[in-house]
């Protein structure tokens, strides 16, 4: 008989864990959080980036740690505000445990 807790199969499997960081306006921190969150010691990571219609670079930068770490999953959409890109990916989620991370932390 298998037990299947918080969706983890196999026990002895590292559980997925979900990174959400909405992205607004934040060029100039954008990178140390992302190589934070990709250079963790633990890996089983789902990170999903959301580009709230920044006016800067962000997205482009998104973009491009996206297409270094296939963890990483970029959304691009329009201003919507902090709560609007938090539960624009809720459907994207596959993670066991889900995190926020502020993207100038």
């Amino acid at each position: 008989m298998s037990v299947i807790r918080y969706g983890i199969k196999n026990m002895n499997e590292s559980p997925l864990v979900s990174v959400i960081i909405p992205v607004y306006n934040v060029e100039a921190y954008l990178k140390r959080c992302l190589d934070s969150v990709v250079n963790q010691t633990y890996r089983n990571l789902q990170i999903i980036l959301v580009d709230d219609g920044s006016p800067d670079n962000c997205g482009v930068i998104c973009d491009q740690y996206a297409a270094k770490d296939k963890r990483i999953t970029v959304i691009h959409q329009e201003n919507g505000g902090l709560s609007v890109a938090r539960n624009a990916d809720i459907k994207l989620i596959k993670g066991d445990y889900t995190t926020f991370i502020d993207s100038d932390d």
